[in-house]
């Protein structure tokens, strides 16, 4: 049979992405492409004491729970998030959701008809934008610096365009790793406010940051959109999620945080989409980290050292002559580095020779929408080991001088 799939999946079907996921699973392929934390720093023993307490508990762990999510595990997130973050929240105004993903899709279904607007950073995170196609939504790129996203040019589009979200991450973004400046902050939450824009706040890399502030420290100098607005009671920013870069991706645990009547409905959508997400993920997640040995901060801590040494190695590998003429800005956090190819390079051409030595990169076409960026390559450096990192760059040095020398 002959299936005619909707035009809006193009560009999902055609994605470089599937043959890197693909390839992945081979012994011998090494992927600086995807969106991995390390996961020799999971930790998986103490993970593995507190399955083993949530199974003892008896069979009600794998029945159906609240479609909000488990109580005692919003209510950690709130209690953490007011010491840590400086957010004023209750537990009804928390979704527990299956990743960061699943947030971002459960809104979108939730506020677009096909044709709305939606603003977004330029370049910002694929998945947003698969989701944002499928809605059927016209995106539209806002460029920034590395203050964050143009005020000026902010305001331009909402004049014209009258957009209803903004999906943005002003903490470590995905691609870029840009911090927003304190001053960027406070503009870009007064325009959403005067225009009534909702800001789908992403704070998946917030927790990573190489600058050696403990997190409350870092949350007080950059403090989440959220936290700034819920001080005015304002509304205008949904707050997501997860601890897929932070604790294991595998448990699917994220979240979205607002308004009650926002979160609510969301709720309400979810229900159409999966039911709930997992109760027994959430109930060993909080075991883990209300009931357990388990340290949080010096976990997170833990993490921002170990990633911050890769990053370094990152970039001493990038002054190796194979890498002559690239540019990139050293991220604070996160966990990528955004590569400028030298003029002439196309990183989707070049991602095919790549591939076929048994190494990957993420194209920078797929971090971008309208405004193409076929110069840019996206590097992951928090999963690979050192060993790993080493001949994965050096195998993509030697895919830049095999198509230099094509061309």
């Amino acid at each position: 049979m002959k299936y005619f799939f909707a035009s809006r999946t193009n560009r999902l079907l055609s994605s470089p992405l599937r043959d890197i996921r693909e390839m992945s699973g081979r012994d011998y392929f090494i992927s600086l492409a995807e969106e991995l934390p390390a996961e020799e720093l999971f930790p998986f023993k103490l993970l593995e004491e507190a399955a083993v307490s949530v199974f003892s508990s008896g069979p009600s762990a794998l029945q159906y729970g609240e479609p909000a999510g488990y109580r005692p595990l919003r209510e950690w997130l709130d209690t953490d998030w007011n010491i840590r973050k400086d957010i004023r929240t209750v537990p009804e105004q928390i979704l527990l959701t299956t990743g960061t993903q699943q947030a971002i899709d459960l809104v979108m279904r939730l506020l677009l008809e096909p044709g709305d607007s939606v603003l977004v950073e330029h370049p910002t995170s694929p998945g947003c934008l698969e989701v944002l196609e499928m809605q059927g939504a016209k995106i539209v790129p806002v460029l920034g610096d590395s203050d964050g996203i143009l005020p000026d040019l902010l305001e331009h589009h909402m004049q014209q365009l009258r957009p209803k979200l903004l999906f943005a991450a002003p903490s470590f973004s995905n691609p870029t790793g840009v911090l927003w400046s304190m001053e960027r902050r406070e503009a870009v939450l007064d325009l959403c406010s005067r225009y009534g824009v909702l800001l789908v706040e992403d704070d998946s890399y917030g927790e990573l940051h190489f600058d050696g502030l403990e997190t409350a420290d870092f949350y007080r100098r950059f403090p989440s959109l959220f936290a700034l607005d819920t001080a005015d009671q304002g509304g205008h920013v949904l707050y997501i999620g997860s601890f897929s870069k932070t604790v294991a991706p595998a448990l699917r645990t994220g979240w979205a945080a607002g308004h009650p009547a926002l979160i609510q409905a969301m709720a309400s959508v979810k229900r159409i989409a999966d039911g709930q997400s997992s109760p027994m993920n959430q109930r060993l997640l909080y075991q883990l980290l209300a009931q357990s040995p388990f340290k949080w901060s010096d976990h997170l801590s833990m993490l921002n050292r170990e990633y911050k040494i890769r990053l370094k190695l990152m970039l001493e590998l990038l002054k190796r002559p194979g890498w002559k003429g690239v540019q990139y800005t050293i991220p604070k956090g996160g966990m990528y580095l955004w590569v400028q190819l030298p003029e002439g390079l196309d990183s989707g051409a070049l991602l095919k020779v790549a591939l076929s030595k048994g190494v990957s990169f993420l194209p920078g076409s797929l971090c971008s929408t309208g405004v193409q960026d076929h110069r840019h390559i996206r590097l992951n450096f928090s999963h690979p080991g050192r060993d790993e990192l080493l001949l994965g760059m050096n195998l993509i040095s030697e895919a830049i001088s095999e198509f230099t020398a094509r061309n």
